[in-house]
């Protein structure tokens, strides 16, 4: 099988975590906005998939499955594309600190500047160019996405949304570790595609996503507000992703491969062609940053932006 191991696809994470935590901040913002875009275009398919009302009424577990298969497009472009996507970071960033490769306030700095990109660039692409561009006009797609939203804000309690999303972000920073851990890019895009699918099939909380799939069903008229999403889906998703990736997936990886005999060399990709191996798995994850000289002498591999 040709991927890395889990150990060394954690010191990748590693290194990813120390590269986005010294992203410049004008970049980290812009690339955290056009994340919301970019996952809000598999938001979108799945949102209108889903729009079936015979299957609604007669095998709602069957669309739900289907919609759910068109998602991880949305994914896919944030990985691909280096993009700044909050429930990644929430994984990316605590294994560096753990590493000793960032601080608490780069954590923090990461982590509000994305997630507040993220909104923007979603509330931009929702509003804009599906809301005022008719993309949801047809009479089924608007009740479709009025249903929707009513379903993931009013139906569950507070603590069901959240343990929910910590079962969503569990998932897709799985999908991100097999991402990384995989070489070349159809490999990656398998690795990310089944997680998501189940997530998103499962009916789990992404504080992202949900930054298009309700604020779409508000915008064509449901029975709740602004406040209201914010307290009962928001707050509750924010905080059970950030548990869910942060502590299920970056935290206790760490633990398991990077602690003690089982951490692997730093150096562990110097034998790897260039163009190949760990610093292209890097690349491919960490962003928009300059590229200093690596000296093989320093294990800490410090990147710092342009």
């Amino acid at each position: 099988m040709d991927a890395f191991t889990p150990q060394q696809t954690m010191e990748l994470i590693s290194r990813i975590g120390q590269k986005k935590a010294k992203m410049r901040w004008d970049k980290l913002w812009w690339n955290s906005v056009l994340a919301g875009p970019l996952l809000g275009f598999g938001c979108a398919i799945t949102l209108s998939t889903n729009a079936a009302p015979w299957y609604q009424e007669n095998a709602p577990g069957l669309i739900r499955t289907i919609a759910a298969c068109f998602f991880p497009v949305g994914l896919v472009l944030v990985v691909l594309t280096g993009a700044d996507l909050y429930t990644s970071n929430v994984m990316f960033l605590p294994v560096a600190y753990l590493h000793r490769r960032c601080s608490l306030l780069d954590i923090a700095k990461s982590w509000f500047v994305s997630f507040f990109g993220n909104l923007a660039g979603m509330l931009f692409f929702c509003l804009i160019i599906c809301g005022y561009g008719g993309t949801f006009d047809s009479a089924v797609w608007k009740a479709e996405s009025v249903a929707f939203a009513t379903k993931k804000v009013v139906d569950p309690h507070w603590h069901q949304i959240f343990l929910r999303a910590i079962g969503a972000n569990w998932l897709v920073c799985l999908a991100v570790f097999m991402a990384v851990s995989s070489r070349e890019i159809v490999s990656k895009i398998l690795a990310i595609w089944w997680p998501i699918m189940c997530f998103v099939g499962l009916g789990m909380d992404h504080v992202i996503a949900n930054m298009f799939l309700i604020p779409i069903g508000i915008f064509n008229g449901t029975k709740f507000g602004v406040g209201y999403y914010i307290w009962k889906s928001m707050i509750p998703a924010l905080i059970g992703n950030t548990i869910g990736g942060g502590f299920f997936v970056g935290v206790v990886y760490w633990y398991l491969y990077m602690t003690g005999d089982e951490a692997v060399d730093p150096d562990f990709d110097k034998l790897e062609l260039v163009g190949r191996g760990a610093m292209t798995a890097v690349d491919e994850n960490a962003g928009p940053v300059h590229h200093h000289h690596h000296d093989h002498r320093n294990h800490d591999h410090e990147v710092k932006g342009v």
